[in-house]
Order: C-alpha cells, then sequence, then structure tokens
C-alpha cells in the first residue's frame, strides 16, 4: 500500500521490517487497538457529515469489533475494506460480514473488499500511522480516497509510549527498545502538508498493567514490533530471556501487588479534505494613456466597436 517513491522515512524505523510487519496475517485485534477504536468512535457524535461511503483501513489490525460500532452509526452507508497482508481479506470477511441468519445481514451497510473506485466522505485508521515506514505517504494515501471536504479519522501512539521499558533498557545498555513515535504537532504538520485543512489534534496517556512479565511480552507482541534499525540483531538466548523477566520486574510499583505498569500516549486526529481553490486570473492594469492611445488605433483601423 505503498507508492514507490517514498516522501519522509522516520530514522528510527528500519523500512524492511516495517514491511514485514505489514505483510504480517492478524486474526484479532488487540485489546489496546479496540479500546482506542471505541473512544475515537464516540467522537464521531461530534462531526456533522453523515458519509455514504467510508473506508475502514486496517480493520484486522485496527479493531474488528469498532466496525461494528462504526456500521450501527452508519447503518446506510457503504464500507470499503482496505488492508495489505495475503490472505487478510478471506481472514476478515467471516469476522466482519454478519452470518446469514442475523438480519443485519439483510438490512445493515453494505460491505466490500478493496479500494471504492469513487472518493468517499470519511476514512478511518485506527493505530496505523506509528508503524509506517512512510507516514507521509500513507497519509497522501487517505487524502487520495477522500473526496473534497471528506474528511479523516485516525489514531496511532505518541512520544511517552513505553516510556518505562525504554528508560529500562536504557540502563541495561542494551539497544533502544522501540522506535521513536512522532509528535502530535508534527502529525498536524504532516496532514497539512498532503492537503488536509485545519487538523486537529489531541492525546491521551493509558496506563496498562500486566499480572507477569511473560504476559507484558505477550501483549506487546500482538501490539506491534521493535522496528528500530538498531535494535537487537538475530535471536537472544535462553540466559537473556531470563535477564529481561527478571529485569522487567522492576517496573512493578510498591503496593500494587507486583503490576507491572507500562505508560501508553494515545493520540487522536481528524482533519477534512481542502477544498481546490479556484485560480483567477491576475488582475491587468491599463494607464489611462494606454487606453487612449489603444482607442485612438482602434479609430484609425476603421473599428465601430
Amino acid at each position: 500500500m505503498s507508492s514507490s517513491q517514498p516522501s519522509h522515512l522516520p530514522p528510527t524505523i528500519a523500512p524492511g521490517a516495517a514491511a514485514r510487519w505489514e505483510q504480517r496475517l492478524h486474526t484479532a485485534s488487540p485489546w489496546l487497538h479496540e479500546e482506542v477504536a471505541r473512544r475515537m468512535e464516540d467522537r464521531l457524535q461530534w462531526m456533522k457529515l453523515q458519509p455514504r461511503t467510508w473506508v475502514h483501513w486496517e480493520p484486522l489490525r485496527g479493531g474488528v469489533q469498532a466496525h461494528g460500532l462504526l456500521s450501527r452509526r452508519y447503518p446506510k452507508s457503504e464500507c470499503y475494506v482496505v488492508q495489505a497482508a495475503a490472505d487478510a481479506d478471506a481472514v476478515a470477511k467471516p469476522l466482519l460480514v454478519p452470518s446469514w441468519w442475523s438480519p443485519a445481514r439483510w438490512t445493515g451497510p453494505s460491505l466490500r473488499f478493496g479500494k471504492p473506485e469513487q472518493p468517499a466522505q470519511m476514512v478511518w485508521a485506527n493505530m496505523a500511522l506509528h508503524m509506517a515506514a512512510d507516514p507521509q505517504d500513507l497519509i497522501g494515501q487517505w487524502h487520495r480516497l477522500l473526496e473534497e471536504n471528506g474528511f479523516l479519522m485516525f489514531s496511532c501512539l505518541g512520544p511517552d509510549t513505553l516510556r518505562e521499558l525504554r528508560a529500562l533498557y536504557d540502563e541495561l545498555g542494551w539497544p533502544p527498545a522501540s522506535h521513536a513515535f512522532t509528535d502530535m504537532h508534527d502529525w498536524g504538520d504532516m496532514l497539512v502538508h498532503a492537503g488536509f485543512a485545519e487538523p486537529v489534534m489531541d492525546m491521551e496517556r493509558i496506563t496498562l498493567t500486566f499480572a507477569s512479565p511473560e504476559r507484558l511480552l505477550r501483549e506487546l507482541r500482538e501490539l506491534g514490533r521493535n522496528l528500530h534499525p538498531l535494535r537487537f540483531a538475530g535471536l537472544r538466548g535462553r540466559g537473556w530471556y531470563a535477564q529481561l523477566l527478571a529485569a522487567l520486574q522492576q517496573l512493578a510499583q510498591p503496593g500494587e501487588d507486583g503490576q507491572l505498569r507500562l505508560t501508553f500516549e494515545v493520540v487522536y486526529g481528524h482533519a477534512f479534505k481542502a477544498v481546490r481553490r479556484t485560480v483567477i486570473a491576475p488582475e491587468t492594469r491599463v494607464s489611462l494613456d494606454e487606453m487612449r492611445a489603444n482607442l485612438r488605433k482602434v479609430k484609425k483601423n476603421g473599428s465601430t466597436d
């Protein structure tokens, strides 16, 4: 889903690693992604435009349950599902399309797979931008899917995400625990550069707790991958893994029954595709003397106009 001409590549994201993540087939949406999608869907109550068609970008990653919320909000709208991984449509179809005996199959919104031939009124992209090797190009793709005055709703992770884990890796002298996450103001600049009008950005911090280091690592693997070019190369052994599990116990806070804590900064944004302005021809100024000279030429040539 990326063009052949990269625009701006984040220095802490390895394009090859990002491409492998993009092609990874998911069969379930992470809990955090579903929760963020639920909060983002609630913000649609402030959007006056009721889309006739809308695009759900990567629902297997961004939120299968969220697709149900959106379908109920826009029951008469046509939805187009866009996914990158091979066989993703086959996995998504039974999860997104109601069963044949369900009334929603006959009365619910129309669902298609692939990009729409005509511009849509809304693009919904939950928790995708922070894993993109070329986010400016991805924003440009969303812009091209929209008609003028159509809007984009998106979310992603911000700079404070995993700050405890990154500090722990730094203390141990290990390579970076994750790639860097972009600030919401920079996302706003990229949206304007792509042709969106007056983007609205905000953020919140969510603290998750985990009962054990193993549970923490399992959920992090569901959320994404460390795409940093300087991350650990190759596989580590059992000794290193045991050291990691022991080190993760430092994330527990006193008096919380050993629960491990991690911070996630969630960035929300929406923006409208700007209306193209009509270019007016530059004004021509003629002096009074030039006008008199032109009139004399007209009379000399015998014109009566």
